[in-house]
């Protein structure tokens, strides 16, 4: 790339070297033709001459050069971040000093990805008298991760066309896209996971209160008259209720399968990702501590814990992730469940299945772990089969296409 730009800077040099070599021997012909011919033809042939190599001189001063703007961008939240699959609207603003004719700019924006992929906008915009313009675009869908946009260039020409002058803006802005989620209202069957306790449920009102005061909470609609916390009421002036203690729930891990070669398509690892961003936003609406295990070109593991914390961390992660690893999804788990607390539940999003996933699954109940599988399916003659070889083993599998099946198969409505 830094290649094609240093030979496109130097034809578009060696083009502006002729150009100028062939405007200054015009007006040295006509300053021969007046000095040896003369006569009002010579004489208004070199007026002309005269005027336009001042008025192409004088670009070299157009004030490209010196472009001033802003950018804005819509779609976006204050912490400039947007859902992945959304579109971007940007609008720029130039505002070009000096007073030579411009009769249009043509402005060119950038887009990095952290991938190191570009996006390329142009589009050639007529100023206003006061040497104004304004430019608004719309970006295409966005996939997931973090976006920058480079440097702004502005190029006009004169009105015969003859020199190209060029300027360029930096309006640094960088946008985070963040993985496309979906609200699930339950996961009705994951008490089945859950063989061996006493907890059927995973909503907060399933899980079994101690009498120990834990803190406070904002109050919530439904809460019991007992339940209200009035002395932080009447600090605070708004409703408070007391938060007690919960019986511990077995631990909950979700595995990220990230195997490069698990995924040929690209798509194929959002829906992973999606699909481990919906469960721990619907973890977190429901006050379950869920944990990640992800190792790929780096080796990310959070513990099961409750927080706001905890849930901008794993989100973040979510963000930067790729399929880089090149490790089998057998030989990461077989460093890491080996600390694991007999009971835990894993729930392996992979869209491997079939004799691989079996041993796995297999292995896992042998260290008294209660499995389930995502399956990221791609076969769909195979779905009814791979989940009904997996329940006769006595695990619980989902087949997952799309992001919008998973609150339908969890056995809920998508939000």
């Amino acid at each position: 790339m830094m290649r094609e730009t240093f030979v496109q800077k130097w034809t578009e040099r060696q083009r502006a070297s002729k150009q100028f070599w062939a405007v200054l021997a015009s007006f040295l012909g006509s300053l021969c033709f007046l000095l040896f011919q003369g006569g009002k033809l010579a004489l208004m042939l070199f007026v002309i001459m005269s005027i336009l190599s001042i008025y192409l001189l004088l670009g070299q001063w157009s004030g490209i050069k010196r472009t001033q703007g802003a950018r804005t961008l819509y779609n976006v939240d204050h912490g400039g971040t947007l859902e992945a699959g959304s579109s971007l609207g940007i609008a720029i603003q130039l505002q070009i000093p000096g007073f030579w004719p411009m009769p249009y700019i043509f402005v060119k924006d950038r887009l990095y990805h952290k991938n190191g992929s570009e996006l390329v906008f142009e589009a050639t915009i007529v100023p206003d008298w006061r040497r104004r313009g304004e430019w608004e675009y719309r970006t295409p869908a966005l996939r997931r991760g973090s976006y920058s946009f480079g440097t702004t260039e502005c190029v006009t020409e004169d009105i015969f066309g003859l020199f190209e002058h060029s300027g360029s803006l930096d309006l640094p802005h960088s946008i985070v896209v963040l993985p496309q989620t979906i609200q699930i209202r339950e996961w009705q069957q994951f008490h089945q996971m859950m063989k061996g306790t006493n907890h059927h449920s995973t909503t907060t009102r399933a899980v079994r209160e101690t009498t120990q005061i834990n803190g406070v909470r904002e109050y919530i609609y439904g809460d019991r008259l007992s339940r209200i916390h009035w002395n932080a009421t009447a600090k605070t002036g708004t409703w408070k209720s007391k938060e007690f203690e919960r019986e511990s729930l077995p631990k909950t891990y979700l595995v990220l399968d990230r195997e490069r070669k698990a995924y040929p398509d690209p798509e194929l690892f959002e829906l992973a990702v999606s699909v481990a961003a919906s469960l721990f936003q619907y973890g977190h609406s429901r006050a379950l501590a869920l944990g990640l295990l992800s190792t790929g070109a780096d080796d990310t593991y959070f513990e099961p814990k409750l927080g706001q914390n905890q849930q901008k961390t794993v989100q973040q992660h979510f963000i930067q992730v790729e399929p880089d690893g090149a490790y089998s999804l057998r030989q990461v788990l077989r460093e890491k469940v080996q600390t694991l607390v007999p009971g835990s539940f894993i729930a392996i999003i992979s869209p491997i299945h079939g004799e691989p996933m079996l041993q796995i699954i297999s292995w896992l109940k042998q260290l008294q772990l209660n499995p389930c599988h995502l399956w990221l399916c791609t076969d769909t003659d195979a779905k009814e089969r791979w989940i009904k070889q997996l329940r006769s083993s006595g695990v619980t599998g989902y087949a997952i296409s799309s992001l919008h099946e998973l609150p339908v198969v969890l056995g809920g409505r998508s939000g």
